[in-house]
């Protein structure tokens, strides 16, 4: 098992978005005490192939990280990402974007709670200045979005960040491009385990809001999860396509 985990806010709203804390508690508690190693983006890359390793990384930045997950993390010594909108820190999640309907208006972390995190050691990463869809914007202004969140993110924390997530995880050949030009690492939402051959700038992540009802994680190691995952994968796809064409007509 090598997998990078997606969680973005951690509250009871059951949007999809959402995982309930209480749940979250209990994951972390079923890694602690299992066999899988959480580890740093870095080191699951460089982990052996026999070896079951995760990531944890968190989009947006939402201000019930540092309420609701860093004590939990910290307690288990566990390493993290938090990917950060840097135009919309202190702000909330309300990108304007249709598509975010249902979705609730949460506040996200500010840069004094930024720092606070950094200083204890979980890794901040760059989610673009403003959360567009990259494979939508003028190509012209993807230098500004991508490598602009980690410079903004730099001139107020004074850390460089090496990491980046793709809002939505839509990209373009174009835009991978430029984020490779400004990370080590760049994570997709394309919907699989990781594989030690993936492109580091195009990894895929599990979203754990189709985890959210699992406090149990035991099926993650049993040799038949990467079938059952490729299965809910193929199922979102087709998903999409639908919600694209219906879109489209």
């Amino acid at each position: 098992m090598r997998a990078i985990l997606t969680y973005h806010s951690l509250d009871t709203s059951g949007s999809v978005i959402s995982v309930d804390p209480a749940v979250f508690v209990r994951q972390m508690e079923w890694l602690a005490r299992s066999s899988v190693r959480v580890v740093t983006l870095a080191e699951l890359m460089t982990a052996s192939a026999h070896e079951h390793v995760v990531a944890l990384t968190f989009d947006d930045g939402f201000r019930n990280f540092a309420d609701v997950a860093a004590p939990v993390l910290t307690a288990h010594g566990f390493p993290a990402t938090v990917f950060v909108v840097s135009d919309r820190v202190g702000a909330t999640n309300r990108w304007g974007s249709a598509t975010d309907r249902g979705i609730p208006e949460l506040p996200l972390l500010d840069w004094k709670s930024l720092h606070d995190l950094a200083s204890a050691g979980f890794t901040l990463g760059a989610h673009t200045r403003s959360h567009p869809r990259l494979n939508r914007i003028d190509p012209s202004h993807l230098a500004d979005e991508i490598v602009g969140s980690a410079e903004v993110i730099r001139a107020n924390i004074g850390c460089v960040a090496t990491e980046f997530a793709y809002p939505y995880g839509a990209t373009t050949a174009q835009a991978a491009a430029v984020a490779r030009s400004a990370f080590r690492f760049g994570c997709t939402t394309e919907l699989r385990m990781a594989r030690p051959t993936d492109d580091p700038l195009l990894l895929p992540r599990i979203e754990m809001y189709y985890f959210r009802s699992e406090t149990s994680l035991d099926a993650w190691v049993a040799p038949g999860f990467p079938y059952r995952l490729g299965l809910r994968s193929f199922a979102r796809r087709v998903r999409g396509g639908v919600l694209s064409f219906a879109g489209d007509s």
